[in-house]
């Protein structure tokens, strides 16, 4: 890996494409990565095409990968985004065109900074956008930020693809003024699109953005994003499990921050996601890292089996008058959880006083919900080089003090008898061996 940036940094040899041609040293027999090739991916990919392992890739500027075409992704691979530039380097998946990025927990595909180890930062490059033809709430279709494509549509089955062992690393730059791209994108993604072992590391805006689809996703993992770590809003509907993430408070927001929209609460089709098997980690020791689970503008949504620790304006707030009549209705839950160590102005509190909308201790608090303020002792949630998120032998996450909520038999959940998104013992930890916490 080092060797690949030294070589980008120090010789960049290059082959640019274009509108498909699929041509590179590699590909016509020449030289491979070793012997200093760096192929720049830059324009667009209008024909099918496969990144190989052997080379290195650098995205320059916005790349469209345009429908009806393929970008296949072989393990082990390192696409690296160009910082410079006005768009930086980012790749975009077109509504029709798919991606098929299939990594190992041996050989993982990682997208990072152009940047060598050691000088990389947060914003060094755009980030990965998906459009797909799912439903949103904003019109049949809408527009992407920063002039990303069309999305959205009237089918929730779509298929952009496959993420599978795939990290986005130290990206986010802005794209346009005031907009600041997030690590990944899922922009009217249909639930034919899988996604699966996937991080995003220390981005400049948020980890992970629905916006309106139907796009599934299970063993997530974000870590020290500047923003909201996970956030959904117009519409989307898709399932989750065993999701993490990890603050660092010197600059971070919320862990989920959930939406409907914006400019009418009550627009459907409603943001009404099912997620299981959540762990979601502040930074009690850092002057941000807000709220755990903010709610708002009218969300619905199933949440079962959470871990929240460690936010400082609290566990979970419910906000908007539209949000707590969903949570009145039933039709926004959250429940069999467990919450702790999260601060209102310095008190371990863990939920929010205030009754403007909605009197968030009495609701999460509710008899038959099973929300449990408890020390989960997990094994080191606010190590930011060496984290461990699993729960101790001994935790109430693992041990029946509190009761496990079983999440629909319907072939994406998996049926677990803990809380939070590992479980405790050997081989617990799907995050091993493919995911970074490397600072810079």
């Amino acid at each position: 890996m080092s060797l690949r940036k030294l070589i980008l940094l120090l010789t960049m040899t290059t082959v640019a494409f274009g509108c498909g041609d699929d041509s590179s040293p590699t590909d016509s027999g020449g030289s491979n990565n070793s012997s200093g090739d760096i192929v720049i991916l830059e324009g667009e990919i209008a024909a099918d095409r496969t990144l190989k392992s052997s080379e290195g890739y650098l995205l320059r500027g916005a790349v469209f990968v345009r429908t009806g075409a393929t970008l296949t992704i072989e393990s082990g691979t390192t696409i690296f985004g160009e910082s410079v530039g006005n768009p930086p380097g980012t790749l975009i998946i077109a509504q029709g065109a798919k991606i098929m990025a299939e990594g190992t927990a041996e050989e993982p595909i990682v997208f990072t900074s152009d940047q060598v180890e050691g000088a990389r930062s947060r914003g060094d490059w755009g980030g990965l956008i998906i459009n797909g033809r799912a439903p949103l709430n904003t019109g049949t279709t809408a527009q992407g930020e920063g002039n990303t494509g069309t999305y959205g549509g009237s089918d929730p089955d779509d298929n952009s693809g496959v993420l599978r062992y795939v990290r986005v690393e130290f990206a986010g730059q802005e794209f346009s003024p005031d907009n600041e791209l997030n690590g990944i994108a899922f922009q009217g993604v249909g639930r034919g699109t899988t996604v699966e072992y996937v991080q995003v590391h220390y981005n400049q805006d948020d980890g992970i953005e629905f916006f309106g689809g139907t796009v599934d996703a299970k063993y997530v993992l974000c870590t020290g994003v500047r923003d909201d770590s996970f956030d959904w809003t117009d519409g989307w509907s898709g399932r989750g499990q065993f999701w993490i993430a990890q603050q660092n408070g010197a600059d971070a927001d919320n862990g989920i921050e959930a939406d409907n929209n914006g400019t009418n609460n009550d627009l459907t089709p409603r943001s009404n996601p099912t997620l299981y098997n959540l762990t979601i980690i502040g930074d009690p020791n850092g002057p941000e890292s807000d709220t755990g689970l903010l709610l708002r503008e009218g969300t619905a949504g199933t949440i079962r089996n959470a871990i929240v620790l460690g936010f400082n304006k609290g566990g979970v707030d419910v906000a908007t008058a539209a949000t707590a009549s969903q949570a009145a209705s039933g039709a926004l839950s959250l429940r069999h959880s467990i919450f702790f160590d999260n601060r209102i102005a310095g008190a371990n509190s863990n939920f929010p006083t205030d009754t403007d909308e909605i009197d968030e201790v009495s609701w999460m608090m509710t008899e038959g919900f099973e929300n449990h303020t408890l020390d989960p002792a997990l094994v080191g949630p606010y190590d930011l080089i060496a984290p461990g998120f699993a729960p101790g032998a001994s935790s109430p996450a693992v041990d029946g003090s509190v009761p496990v909520a079983t999440p629909p038999v319907d072939g994406f959940f998996t049926v677990v008898d803990f809380i939070g998104a590992m479980d405790s013992g050997a081989g617990a930890d799907w995050t091993a061996g493919w995911t970074t916490s490397a600072q810079n």
